[in-house]
């Protein structure tokens, strides 16, 4: 279309004219998408208030810019087009679900606080970006490429739950109600319904954790007092999990 038809300055190519071989019209672009800068951020956090007020398909780039308080050519230094913007938001997405499991001040050896802490991230995260969790999944059934992300979204924190699960199972350590990943699906989708109860009333969000972490816990097998409640997690301007030092359920 017509908006992805333009260089990093916002200008429309001249007719006739092809672009120099090997010439990169995005070039731009690509070095400030490796600065990370706040104006990035800016234009990510208001392309997911757009898509989620507008849906995927009435939204347009200046209704982005506009959120963002900048003009369509500021919009095309960052991003070559809408289905850009929208598949780095579903990136944003799954490392923000991948951050849920990596909960730095947590022992890991403690299961109680694993299970409490990652549960905690989870509902927020999944709370905080329901409504694009919802178009990804529609955009997902056209789009090969948003199509793999999804599945990364709704598979790959089940199976790094459930690799944690055995491991500790393995060890002796656990004696849980059913295979590892039946209960990583069971843990999953409980904290997705009780999630979306959260993103209606975000005040069900403490209750919500401790009853999801109470049921994970007897799935594990294990039996005792909960662990306290946990406060939200922080998470940084991207709507990430702020982590740093080891993960509770590492990657593998």
């Amino acid at each position: 279309m017509a908006d992805t038809e333009r260089s990093a300055s916002g200008e429309a190519p001249r007719p006739g004219r092809a672009p120099a071989r090997g010439h990169r019209p995005w070039a731009t672009r690509t070095a400030r998408d490796r600065s990370d800068t706040p104006v990035r951020h800016r234009l990510l956090d208001a392309a997911e208030a757009v898509f989620a007020r507008r849906g995927y398909g009435p939204a347009t780039i200046a209704d982005i810019a506009a959120e963002a308080e900048l003009s369509r050519a500021g919009f095309y230094v960052y991003f070559a087009s809408k289905e850009e913007v929208f598949r780095v938001l579903a990136v944003r997405v799954r490392d923000a679900f991948l951050a849920a499991q990596e909960v730095p001040d947590t022992d890991p050896d403690d299961v109680r606080a694993v299970a409490r802490d990652s549960t905690a991230a989870f509902i927020a995260a999944y709370a905080g970006h329901l409504p694009l969790l919802r178009l990804i999944e529609q955009q997902a059934q056209g789009d090969p490429e948003l199509r793999e992300l999804w599945q990364e979204i709704s598979r790959r924190p089940t199976r790094r739950t459930a690799r944690y699960i055995r491991r500790l199972t393995e060890a002796g350590r656990l004696a849980p109600v059913a295979d590892p990943l039946a209960v990583a699906h069971a843990v999953g989708g409980m904290s997705v319904q009780f999630a979306r109860l959260v993103a209606e009333d975000p005040a069900a969000y403490d209750a919500a954790v401790r009853d999801v972490t109470a049921m994970y816990l007897h799935l594990l097998g294990v039996t005792g007092p909960a662990p306290e409640q946990c406060a939200a997690p922080p998470h940084d301007d991207e709507g990430h999990q702020a982590t740093e030092g080891h993960q509770a359920i590492p990657e593998e």
